[in-house]
């Protein structure tokens, strides 16, 4: 005799029995091996509805242990209907009976509570317990029940688990449900498939206490920023915390926030005057959702042996994370990296003049090359050169600018902590192999053209690949041909403005842009180097 005609005599939906059928293979297992036994097997069974999913989480005897199978009923956001339910309870009851986890709405507290009337009519043990852990609404307001059930389901779990019988389970979940507390945020509703969304929370704002349904909350609040915005959860959540206390907590994405996001909330909820008294944390993760809700909820419940042992007990569902104890990171020391901070101060009054010339034209410039930079990257350009230049300025007086050697290497080592991005890097790169090459027989431009050369060979980067490289290195031949600065100046804009007629770039961001989108617009870089050319050789006169 198979399954289905065990199950048939219960009742005759059978659009819910394939979805059990479904879910059982998803478990590995083969319902043309499932007999009566299987069913009558049955140890404890909860069954909680909401948001039309019936939860049937289930012990057989053949090793589905702590597995979770989920059946979609009724329309989203709706209870599931009366026979929906009573399907599933005649579905997986066996002779200890059932407990029916509920959220605290109408439509489930009414179909679920029919249900079970019909199912003890039947002289099935059925139980009921009610979860109102939303701590948003005022005290006259029916509480209603968010991810704080979630305790309840996994609690009550564990003690099936463990061989507890139904009364035992049932007085367990009783006795915790008024101690979950439950508060949650959005900043933007969730979207109903079919139906027009629902705009109410504007930008910069952000919505206190709503409900899984998409239901308004409790008020509108200014968003400032994540950091305020847990300020505000958990000054609500500690208003019904004991001070000596410590509680198990977990962060539940809604449905839309990033993991970034969700890192970020989970950084401030360890900063907070609550971590203190916080012994496990579940999440951040997906549990309860409302579809695409952009915002996340915070639940507590008191700790205790029963409490965290329950909560820590490993569990078939992927969806369950492991609770982990919130402990202080541990902080090592960076390596002593050794580096010639500290050089000698020397005076060269010529090359002073020309460095707070070079600082003063990338300081000017730094609004036009952010132009420039943002029509084929991230708008940054002036900005890093700017940063290295005020950097250069304060560092001006310490430098040893008598050493060509020395400055060159130091120029090297103030570029890579002061100019961020891989720019940063190259021109680092350049000084610091020219301070290499540099001595007394060399002509410092001799030097420079060997930084030249090592940057290339490091950045990966030749003359007519779009870059910095294309005003740079016609710019330092003609200084090593021995050329005036205005000639210097005028090969650097060459440079540059052939940056305009190349249809690709080879290194760097503009790489991975098409043809159309660098037509006509000059390599940033290239831009920077030839106007320094230009500052310069107008200062000289040529």
């Amino acid at each position: 005799m198979l399954l289905e005609q065990t199950v048939s005599e219960h009742y005759a939906n059978k659009h819910l029995l394939e979805k059990i059928y479904i879910g059982l293979g998803k478990l590995g297992i083969d319902k043309s091996q499932l007999t009566p036994s299987d069913l009558s097997s049955v140890d404890e069974f909860h069954i909680g509805g909401s948001e039309g999913t019936l939860m049937l989480a289930e012990k057989l005897s053949i090793n589905a242990s702590s597995s979770v199978l989920d059946i979609g009923c009724g329309e989203v956001f709706a209870s599931p209907s009366v026979e929906a339910i009573l399907a599933g309870i005649l579905a997986v009851t066996g002779k200890k009976g059932c407990l029916l986890i509920v959220k605290n709405y109408t439509g489930d507290r009414l179909n679920f509570g029919l249900a079970a009337e019909k199912a003890k009519a039947r002289g099935l043990n059925i139980k009921m317990v009610i979860v109102d852990d939303d701590i948003s609404l005022p005290d006259d307001v029916q509480a209603r029940g968010l991810a704080g059930t979630l305790f309840i389901h996994k609690i009550a779990g564990f003690l099936a688990e463990e061989g507890e019988n139904l009364d035992k389970i049932f007085d367990a979940a009783q006795s915790l449900i008024p101690l979950i507390s439950s508060i949650g945020v959005s900043i933007d509703n969730c979207t109903v498939p079919g139906m027009i969304k629902d705009e109410r929370i504007t930008e910069g704002m952000a919505e206190l206490g709503l409900g899984i349904h998409g239901e308004p909350g409790r008020e509108l609040i200014a968003f400032e920023n994540a950091g305020s915005i847990v300020k505000i959860i958990l000054s609500h959540l500690q208003s019904k915390m004991g001070h000596d206390q410590k509680y198990a907590l977990i962060l539940n994405n809604l449905g839309g926030c990033t993991p970034l996001e969700m890192a970020v909330l989970k950084g401030e909820i360890a900063k907070s005057d609550l971590a203190s008294q916080l012994s496990l944390i579940i999440g951040p993760e997906m549990l309860m959702t409302s579809l695409d809700m952009h915002g996340f909820s915070v639940s507590i419940l008191p700790s205790s042996k029963l409490v965290a042992e329950a909560l820590t007990s490993p569990v078939g569902p992927r969806a369950w994370p492991k609770p982990v104890p919130l402990i202080d990171p541990i902080i090592s020391d960076l390596p002593i990296i050794q580096t010639k901070k500290d050089w000698r101060p020397s005076e060269n009054i010529e090359l002073r003049h020309v460095l707070q010339k070079c600082c003063l034209i990338l300081r000017e410039k730094e609004q036009a090359l952010n132009k420039l930079d943002s029509k084929i990257g991230d708008g940054d350009t002036g900005s890093t050169l700017a940063g290295a230049a005020r950097a250069l300025v304060e560092e001006l007086d310490r430098l040893p600018l008598g050493d060509t050697k020395q400055f060159f290497e130091a120029i090297g080592e103030l570029l890579s902590r002061a100019m961020g991005g891989s720019s940063g890097v190259l021109m680092a790169i350049f000084f610091s192999a020219a301070g290499q090459k540099f001595n007394n027989s060399l002509h410092w431009s001799k030097a420079l053209e060997a930084g030249l050369n090592r940057m290339m060979e490091v950045g990966g980067a030749q003359i007519g690949d779009r870059t910095m490289i294309d005003a740079l290195a016609p710019a330092l031949k003609k200084l090593n041909e021995g050329k005036t600065l205005f000639d210097v100046a005028k090969a650097a804009r060459a440079g540059a403005d052939a940056t305009k007629k190349m249809p690709i770039a080879k290194a760097g961001r503009a790489a991975y842009l098409s043809r159309g989108v660098l037509e006509n617009v000059t390599d940033p870089g290239a831009e920077a180097v030839a106007c320094l050319f230009e500052g310069l050789a107008g200062d000289k006169g040529g």
